[in-house]
């Protein structure tokens, strides 16, 4: 194409909007197959079936399967953290309890809106050590936020304590373990049950690290 020449449109759609759509439908495609279990064995034919389209509109959007599968898991997780934020925002005045419930219940509810995203963030699905090492990241950034919350909320250098470094991990850890059992049905629980469980046991956490955590922070003083 000419620089500068319009682009056509076919069906009131711009070529841009039809190219995020198939873009959509190779993610959507990816998702199913990391999902399924199907990921070890897929192929760029494979998935560009599966989406119904012609294997040349793969390369308009990606690279290779690696990054197919990297955007996934980064548009996942953008949209929990989306939903966090939103939901901490607005309960920023509330009580630590309310918080605590309002973040989860992001947290959770996003993931098993589709529950392909659940199995696509927290489980492994990839045979890529790369695609492994992103989802690891991803995943760091979100505790990140969440304990860049937890820090202002119990107003405490936690940093400068061990717990810092494990606390997250446990309960970021136990949280994508209760999820997955959820929407893999071993857990026989309703959401909300589920929701105010995990947010108890963010604040049972939170607060016993936060309690040592000063307690060893005074002590040292």
């Amino acid at each position: 194409m000419v620089p500068g020449t319009p682009q056509r449109s076919y069906g009131g759609q711009s070529a841009d909007a039809r190219r995020s759509q198939r873009r959509a439908r190779l993610l959507d495609a990816a998702m199913d197959a990391m999902a399924g279990n199907g990921w070890r064995t897929i192929t760029v034919d494979k998935l560009c079936a599966a989406a119904g389209l012609n294997k040349r509109y793969f390369y308009e959007s990606f690279a290779d399967l690696d990054e197919v599968a990297t955007s996934a898991v980064d548009d996942i997780a953008a949209g929990v953290r989306e939903a966090t934020l939103a939901a901490v925002a607005a309960a920023i005045t509330d009580p630590l309890e309310r918080q605590a419930y309002v973040a989860v219940d992001a947290v959770v509810r996003t993931l098993i809106e589709d529950p392909r995203r659940a199995t696509v963030l927290l489980g492994s699905v990839s045979s890529s050590a790369a695609v492994q090492q992103h989802r690891d990241s991803v995943l760091a950034g979100l505790t990140a936020i969440l304990v860049g919350h937890a820090r202002t909320v119990h107003d405490v250098e936690l940093e400068d304590d061990p717990l810092a470094r494990v606390a997250p991990a446990f309960i970021i850890g136990g949280t994508a373990d209760a999820i997955l059992a959820f929407v893999n049905g071993t857990t026989d629980v309703a959401v909300e049950e589920l929701i105010a469980s995990l947010s108890t046991l963010w604040l049972i956490t939170g607060n016993g690290a936060a309690e040592v955590a000063r307690d060893r922070h005074t002590g040292a003083g």
